[in-house]
């Protein structure tokens, strides 16, 4: 099969993967919009804030998979489908099968997620010394009328 004919197939698979998740998603969010039944006890009215949450939760993934979807129906749109955003390297087809609205070919991706575990890293290391020092100044500061609004 040529890479062409691969292509035309999963823009097939995209799209019914869309129209599949757009139902799906309409369905989780009237699932989270629905009422709450208030004449239970405290147990069901806990398990209906957790099963609204859920949904909530399954709506978010899906509409990020969504997204993610619409972008490469418009990258097949834009003939720039199976070619990865940050190299320009053709995807490997096996890879586009398995994970058919990827936009990085396994290096780039390798190379994303690591960056992103390290900056993730550095999130959680505060330096207290500068906060403290970052404090104090903003403790020692005048203050003046000109920082508060009036109405």
């Amino acid at each position: 099969m040529s890479r062409k004919d691969a292509l035309l197939r999963l823009h097939q698979t995209l799209i019914a993967r869309r129209n599949a998740l757009q139902r799906k998603l309409m369905e989780e969010l009237e699932l989270t919009a629905a009422p709450a039944d208030v004449t239970g006890d405290e147990a069901e009215t806990a398990m209906g804030g957790a099963e609204t949450e859920i949904h909530s939760q399954l709506a978010a993934l899906e509409s990020r998979e969504l997204e993610q979807i619409n972008l490469a129906i418009a990258a097949i749109r834009q003939g720039r489908y199976g070619l990865c955003h940050a190299c320009g390297v053709k995807i490997p087809i096996a890879r586009l099968n398995v994970l058919p609205f990827t936009q990085s070919c396994i290096d780039c991706q390798r190379a994303e997620e690591q960056l992103g575990s390290r900056s993730d890293r550095s999130r959680l290391y505060v330096n207290w010394e500068t906060a403290s020092e970052y404090e104090a100044a903003r403790s020692e500061r005048e203050i003046r009328l000109s920082d508060y609004e009036v109405e």
